[in-house]
C-alpha cells in the first residue's frame, strides 16, 4: 500500500523570529527530520547506507513555499512522500500542516545518491527501489 510518512515536530521559543512566528531556517531542520526518518522508516537508515555499500544520499534542491505562519502554539503535521524515483535520485514532497489541518507550506526536495570512494552518482538496486515503493505517491 502506497502512504505517506506522517509525523509530528514541536515548535520551541528559540524557533520564532522577531516577528512572531517559526523561522525559515526551522523549515530546513523539518524537512531534514523527514529525510532521516523516511529513510528509517524503509529500512535503509543513512549510516547503513554510507557504511554498509558505501553510498550517501545528497541534495541537489530544496524548494519551499509559505502558505500560512506557523507560531508558538501550533501543533506542526509534516507529511513526506515520493513522487519521483529515478536510477539514482529522488524527488521527495512535503506537507506542513497546522493543528486544524491546514496547509501552512508545502516543500520539495530532489536528493541524488553518490557512491563515497568515486563521488559519482550511484545507481539503486532494485532491492532499494522497492523499499522506497512503499512511500512512492506519484502526482
Amino acid at each position: 500500500m502506497k502512504q505517506k510518512l506522517i509525523f509530528e515536530e514541536k515548535i520551541y521559543t528559540y524557533q520564532i523570529d522577531f516577528v512572531g512566528h517559526v523561522n525559515n531556517i526551522i523549515y530546513i531542520q523539518w524537512l531534514e527530520n523527514g529525510r532521516v526518518r523516511l529513510l528509517e522508516a524503509i529500512g535503509l537508515p543513512a549510516f547503513d547506507l554510507a557504511v554498509s555499500d558505501g553510498i550517501v544520499p545528497v541534495l541537489t534542491e530544496t524548494s519551499i513555499k509559505y502558505k500560512k505562519p506557523l507560531f508558538l502554539n501550533n501543533t506542526v503535521t509534516v507529511e513526506i512522500w515520493i513522487s519521483k524515483l529515478n536510477n539514482a535520485s529522488a524527488i521527495m514532497n512535503f506537507r506542513f500542516l497546522n493543528e486544524k489541518t491546514e496547509v501552512c507550506a508545502v516543500a520539495q526536495q530532489k536528493g541524488l545518491f553518490i557512491n563515497r570512494k568515486t563521488m559519482r552518482p550511484a545507481r539503486l538496486t532494485e532491492e532499494y527501489r522497492r523499499a522506497f515503493e512503499k512511500f512512492m505517491i506519484l502526482e
